[in-house]
């Protein structure tokens, strides 16, 4: 028996686009798949926690479910409750999420704790639309946190989703292009299951889109002969995998240079706390310049001078929109200038080496100092 999919029936352009069967069929049979083969067990499943589901849904945004089981696991340790995030300073909530990347997400994060803390009374709103008005909630993310949290017949559209309705419907041109993403909207709004389905359809339906994209819809090697929609899937008959969805229009991607200074003193180093936006923002990172003779400048400003600069390897990091090359460099005081191991201003502070886990740092910048962490001992 077939569920129902959205109380309003598809509009007439995604009848003549789509067949009528297929549209009717979805929901019922991505259901069914997500019983029997979807995930079952991951930390953040089997709760109705809108804390715990909101929490997970932040950290999956661009990120692998292997990569934020970890973390995900360490910020209910230390933070059980919104409140406790809520009231947590801004360095520990960031210092817990460095490595994990996108790092608007960690701020955000902790405003929309605060918000829900002292708006809400600790209490998550149940719409998606009280949902989205929280900081670093989107359309998309609200959807799931209303579907799982709270049974709502809401619509979700992540790059997992798109991907799936990309193939499986055959939608033409790249999913980020305001048009096409408006096409997914109005397809992925008519396959939703209607009044007739229980909270717990609702709950597989929106899993089961995340599972199929995850584990077998997959960008590189889809995994075809086990999709429930094989039959069906424009991209499978038309052996289009490659083509859709649309990849991004190609874009030259600028390198950018830095320079930066690893300031030691005995087994501390000098780090610098980033300004709140920006690249990396909020974070402790090294000292930077714009050239070799401004980073030399900068030493000295810190009582470094006429300190003989040591060159490590360079290092490329690569965000979305450009790259980053890196060139460090190791500047030893030959006595302490800076005091205990403290923030000094709340702008800087000298860290041990054995220490730098207190401290939210970027990847880059761990990884060179475990390198020369690692070279010290």
């Amino acid at each position: 028996m077939y569920l129902k999919t959205s109380a309003k029936p598809a509009p007439d352009a995604l009848q003549s686009t789509y067949s009528a069967e297929l549209l009717a069929s979805f929901a019922p049979r991505l259901v069914a798949w997500q019983r029997e083969h979807g995930r079952h067990d991951l930390p953040w499943q089997n709760t109705r926690d809108p804390y715990r589901i909101w929490l997970s849904e932040i950290m999956l945004q661009q990120t692998q479910v292997s990569t934020v089981i970890p973390y995900y696991a360490r910020f209910l340790d230390r933070f059980p409750t919104v409140e406790a995030l809520a009231a947590a300073p801004a360095d520990d909530v960031m210092a817990l999420w460095a490595g994990l990347g996108y790092y608007t997400r960690a701020r955000n994060l902790h405003r929309c704790a605060q918000v829900v803390a002292e708006s809400h009374g600790g209490q998550f709103p149940s719409t998606v639309e009280g949902l989205a008005e929280l900081p670093g909630i989107g359309r998309s993310t609200a959807a799931a946190i209303a579907s799982f949290a709270f049974g709502a017949r809401a619509t979700i559209l992540d790059g997992n989703v798109k991907r799936v309705l990309a193939r499986v419907f055959g939608v033409e041109g790249f999913p980020g292009e305001k048009r096409v993403e408006n096409a997914m909207w109005t397809l992925a709004e008519s396959l939703v299951p209607g009044a007739d389905a229980t909270d717990a359809d609702v709950s597989a339906y929106t899993q089961g889109l995340m599972d199929l994209g995850a584990t077998l819809c997959t960008r590189g090697k889809p995994d075809c002969e086990r999709c429930p929609f094989a039959s069906d899937c424009v991209a499978k008959t038309t052996n289009r995998q490659r083509q859709l969805p649309a990849s991004r229009p190609k874009k030259a991607v600028p390198t950018r240079q830095t320079w930066m200074l690893i300031l030691l003193d005995g087994d501390a180093v000098m780090l610098e706390k980033r300004p709140p936006s920006g690249i990396w923002g909020g974070l402790w990172s090294l000292p930077e310049a714009a050239d070799e003779a401004a980073l030399a400048a900068r030493a000295d400003g810190y009582g470094a001078q006429g300190a003989k600069a040591s060159a490590l390897a360079s290092l490329q990091h690569t965000f979305t929109h450009f790259k980053l090359d890196i060139e460090p460099r190791v500047v030893e005081l030959d006595a302490r200038k800076g005091g205990a191991l403290v923030a000094q201003d709340g702008e800087t502070a000298w860290v041990a080496l054995r220490e730098i886990d207190a401290y939210g740092v970027p990847a880059p910048v761990r990884k060179l100092l475990d390198g020369l962490r690692g070279s010290l001992i």
